[in-house]
């Protein structure tokens, strides 16, 4: 009889050691599975951003975020937008209003950007206060229009074409305090830069592989800010803000080539100008001669100087290095865009001249 008791009491005791080693067991799985879960909705959780951009080079980084966090009217939090005021055809404010976006008028104070993520500026225009970037739990990231540190500045797009790089491309960069595009690089993507290329048509296309990159940096957030790389400041080369001044043809300076690419890196932006009988002319439209040897009228002749070729109805004008420039559209000041052979008859022949004509720089 005691020795069955005894099995009873060892029995209920093992019994009892068994059910919490399971229990044990049991829970330490649910807690596994629920921390897996948890770690899940993190990591493909949605980033609250809040979007810094005024203008057509920021639209289509605008676009691309808020198609790719397909909105309910739960979820519209997720994106912010601080844009200025001042333009009334701000693209990027009329975007955010159409679509329902909450707006901020810059500038914003930190309180604005809590609750976001991460800031995410593209073709701003302002340098970012310290207290800003430090009120995002991420801080800030920036869409850039070159292959940093290559062309820092402004107007990376302007000087890549003026300089003939054979490519440019974007990058996205974290945002230092006080200095623009210095900081490390999370990605980047090279494009190709066609010889013929006008500005507007390159802007297009870094605009549109900026916002692409851009999502993909988002959706790889973690793996992108692990891997990211400091710029070499030994390399960088600087892109300022473009002046009048750049847009003075100085005909002793530069070569035909070298104007030609100005003109495309400043096309639908800035006109080049030159000056002839005092008065001012904008190049609308210039090109290169196929034939690159000097016109026999240009071959004696000084920088500045042109003639009229009237069986291809263009002038030509001679540059420096022993180069000439065709120029097929013009506009004197106070005029419409007149063709060359326009300027011809209404100016040339008016000039009883037989000395060779010159266009003078400002």
């Amino acid at each position: 009889m005691l020795c069955i008791n005894n099995f009873k009491l060892n029995f209920f005791k093992y019994r009892r050691k068994i059910n919490e080693s399971v229990n044990l067991i049991l829970s330490q799985k649910r807690w596994k599975c629920q921390q897996s879960q948890s770690a899940k909705l993190i990591e493909n959780s949605k980033l609250k951003v809040l979007f810094f951009g005024t203008d057509t080079f920021s639209l289509p980084s605008l676009q691309a975020l808020h198609n790719n966090y397909s909105y309910s009217r739960t979820e519209s939090n997720l994106l912010g937008v601080v844009t200025s005021f001042k333009n009334p055809a701000n693209c990027v404010r009329t975007y955010a209003e159409q679509k329902q976006l909450t707006l901020y008028r810059w500038p914003v104070l930190p309180e604005d950007c809590q609750g976001y993520d991460l800031g995410v500026v593209v073709s701003f225009g302002h340098l970012i206060p310290e207290r800003i970037i430090k009120s995002f739990p991420n801080g800030m990231i920036n869409v850039h229009a070159s292959l940093l540190p290559r062309w820092r500045g402004a107007a990376p797009i302007i000087y890549a074409i003026m300089q003939a790089d054979a490519h440019t491309g974007v990058s996205i960069m974290k945002i230092e305090p006080k200095h623009f595009d210095v900081g490390d690089v999370l990605a980047q993507r090279e494009i190709p830069i066609r010889a013929d290329i006008l500005m507007p048509e390159l802007h297009a296309k870094l605009a549109q592989e900026g916002a692409n990159l851009l999502v993909n940096t988002l959706n790889n957030f973690s793996s992108c800010l692990e891997s990211a790389t400091k710029q070499n400041n030994e390399l960088a080369t600087f892109a300022p803000k473009i002046t009048s001044t750049i847009t003075n043809v100085n005909w002793s300076q530069l070569s035909a080539e070298q104007l030609h690419r100005r003109f495309r890196a400043l096309f639908g932006f800035k006109h080049l100008n030159t000056r002839f009988q005092n008065k001012n002319i904008q190049l609308i439209d210039v090109k290169l001669p196929a034939v690159k040897e000097l016109p026999a009228s240009l071959a004696n002749a000084e920088c500045g100087s042109f003639s009229y070729d009237r069986n291809k109805r263009l002038l030509l004008v001679r540059c420096a290095d022993n180069t000439h420039l065709e120029i097929h559209q013009l506009r004197v000041e106070g005029r419409k865009i007149m063709t060359a052979t326009e300027f011809n008859n209404g100016f040339l022949k008016q000039i009883n001249s037989t000395k060779i004509l010159s266009f003078t720089s400002k």
